[in-house]
């Protein structure tokens, strides 16, 4: 969502931020809603929760400040409403406040910071960018094996990497393919779709045969970016937000997250690969078979093989925890300490990481701590017509809202605003219910806000508003069908 940063002039001439306007108005009408009215049986803690609540899912939606600092002043106002020793939810504990900024310490932010600081070791030694050229130099020239080994290769590097840096890389390769750099686009040529479409075209957009090809491999990146974070724990914000709230019923470990979310994200990215070659890539001609070629692939270094050995070090020790014994969120902290020692990982790397992310997660799971302990959770829950719904159900519904919140808003900020809820309702199937609208949150694509890939891909001109809206119906009917029975059967099978 982007920050509204135009400035309005008031009656005595003062000049202030649209971005003030929409903060201050969200947070007076959060109060009235929480405040004023009578809401029997909510308490006086679970009405400072259901404030706090309201103000970050406000300022979330309208973007009217940055959503790290949303996070942030959740934090703030939980300590500030809730911490007093006096106030009822301390119940005189001095140290009760300390509720509220325990996410900081929690092992999902430790395998986070493990997962971000081994992706920012792979780009700066260029890994990412060698393995990438290398599986597409030995996909061949045919469009389909082309298009598969591009979302293939965004796949498996949005398991471990952010998914914006995955896609900003894939496409700059992509772009420097023939098959791409030859066919560019006149803003004077526009297409059959244009004509019919014009409305949805992004300027310079086109459809002919001869550019299909282009926009297959443009799209398939967003689409392989964002259903591969579906894969790992440390793959997207909302896995990691789910994995917290599921402590309690029972810790799911990086492995098991695997047999969670890797399968359904495999087949989504199988449907949506068949859809793009049955979309784009019919009829394509003949001669678009011999520029598919890729970049002539970069020597590997020194350091850029330290760092794959590493990584794949790493991940096997997250993935035989049970063999060993040693907790996911110690083996991550082990590859930061050796980056560093080994000078891969510089201050400058370290300031660079996306300590927004980490933020956004914190201030999800402090939020969390505050809509359930306050009972706020449980009042919300008795309020919504979802009574007697059998859990699978329960799973799809709640899969679809995800789907929809995260269209128009951060998935990150989606799961931190129904996460509690959803826990809430759940009851004895949490992980039912919780799991499939995680992986349903990185299904949401209908929009170029929808997510930052989503974004990076329409900048390029080369896909249309309607490309996209294609490609996320498709995903946004599709995800919450596989997601939910896919988990259905796990549960029941183990």
């Amino acid at each position: 969502m982007t920050r509204v940063e135009s400035e309005v002039t008031l009656p005595l001439g003062m000049r202030v931020s649209r971005s003030v306007i929409f903060s201050v108005g969200t947070a007076a009408i959060a109060a009235l809603v929480a405040y004023l009215p009578q809401h029997t049986g909510l308490s006086e803690p679970a009405r400072h929760a259901l404030f706090v609540l309201l103000t970050a899912a406000g300022w979330w939606i309208t973007g009217a400040i940055p959503a790290f600092a949303v996070s942030l002043a959740v934090i703030a106002l939980q300590i500030a409403l809730l911490g007093d020793p006096s106030r009822p939810f301390a119940g005189g504990d001095p140290e009760r406040w300390q509720r509220f900024i325990s996410p900081w310490a929690s092992p999902v932010m430790w395998l986070f910071l493990g997962g971000l600081v081994l992706a920012a070791a792979a780009t700066r030694t260029g890994l990412d960018r060698r393995l990438a050229e290398r599986v597409l130099r030995v996909a061949g020239t045919a469009p389909p094996r082309v298009l598969l080994a591009v979302m293939g290769v965004t796949f498996v590097l949005s398991m471990f990497m952010s998914n914006t840096a995955t896609t900003a890389m894939m496409i700059a390769l992509v772009v420097a393919m023939p098959v791409v750099a030859h066919h560019e686009v006149s803003h004077h040529e526009v297409s059959h779709r244009e004509v019919s479409h014009a409305d949805d075209a992004a300027p310079g957009a086109s459809a002919p045969a001869e550019h299909s090809y282009a926009t297959a491999l443009l799209l398939g990146i967003p689409v392989a970016a964002n259903i591969g974070g579906m894969g790992t724990v440390i793959g997207t914000p909302p896995n990691a937000i789910a994995v917290a709230a599921l402590a309690a019923s029972g810790p799911i470990d990086f492995a098991r997250w695997m047999v969670y979310g890797l399968p359904p994200a495999l087949l989504l990215a199988t449907a949506a690969w068949r859809w793009l070659v049955w979309r784009y890539l019919r009829a394509l001609p003949e001669a678009l078979h011999r520029d598919a070629e890729a970049p002539t692939p970069t020597p590997f270094t020194g350091r850029s093989v330290f760092v794959a050995v590493l990584f794949l070090v790493t991940v096997l020790a997250w993935l035989t925890e049970s063999l060993h014994g040693v907790p996911t969120a110690v083996v991550a902290v082990m590859p930061i300490a050796v980056l560093a020692v080994a000078g891969v990982i510089r201050e400058r790397d370290v300031r660079a990481l996306q300590w927004d992310v980490l933020m956004l997660i914190a201030g999800g799971l402090s939020l969390g701590v505050g809509v359930s302990e306050t009972g706020l959770a449980d009042w919300l829950v008795g309020r919504l017509p979802v009574a007697g719904l059998p859990a699978p159900l329960l799973a799809m519904l709640l899969a679809v809202v995800g789907t929809l919140l995260s269209t128009f808003i951060s998935n990150t900020a989606a799961a931190t605003i129904l996460t509690p809820l959803a826990l809430a309702l759940a009851g004895g199937e949490a992980r039912l219910v919780l799991i499939p609208l995680a992986l349903a949150m990185s299904a949401a694509m209908s929009l170029p806000v929808s997510s930052p890939p989503n974004a990076i891909a329409f900048a390029t001109q080369r896909i249309s508003r309607r490309d996209l809206r294609e490609a996320g119906l498709l995903l946004g009917v599709l995800t919450p069908l596989v997601a939910v029975g896919w988990i259905w059967l796990v549960e029941r099978w183990t």
